[in-house]
């Protein structure tokens, strides 16, 4: 990693459900950052915000105001470790009380994802790290090849039979 200033600074939220579900949110395609692909509800942590302020803020800009949560653990900072450590994230693991979503512009869809549907879901580079970094899933129902060796998975894909 580096001991540089981070480029950029993240909170990204997961938000599970009482039955085990992740929400995921299919970015739009005219995204810069994961076209068409599923993640959570995240973003820059602004100048003069703090980690937690913004992960409020991405909630209520991406799915809406009508809804309640629990805060149940949060993780970071923490330097990625997918693009070099340029990054610097902060983890926040919700659990959803009730309400409903309410997408912004920038999705073009939502869904609740549990670990039984997750393996064919087209997701974006770090999904597969936050959850297990999280330790919400088993790291058996996770893209293996996504997540880093110092996390438990692969240093290549499994051979496909």
């Amino acid at each position: 990693m580096t001991d540089s200033p981070p480029r950029a600074r993240f909170s990204i939220c997961l938000v599970e459900d009482a039955e085990g579900r992740l929400l995921f949110l299919k970015r739009a395609p005219d995204r810069v950052i994961g076209p068409d692909q599923w993640g959570f509800p995240a973003g820059h942590i602004e100048e003069g915000e703090t980690p937690e302020e913004c992960a409020r803020r991405e909630l209520r800009e991406e799915i809406g105001l009508q809804h309640q949560l629990a805060e149940q653990s949060r993780l970071g900072p923490r330097r990625d470790s997918l693009f070099g450590g340029i990054y610097e994230v902060h983890l926040f693991h919700y659990r959803w009380l009730e309400g409903t979503v309410e997408i912004n512009h920038e999705h073009t869809d939502h869904r609740w994802i549990g670990a039984a549907d997750y393996r064919g879901l087209p997701v974006m580079r770090g999904v597969d790290e936050d959850i297990r970094l999280l330790d919400i899933w088993p790291l058996e129902r996770l893209h293996l090849e996504h997540v880093p060796i110092a996390l438990g998975g692969l240093a290549v894909p499994p051979p496909r039979l």
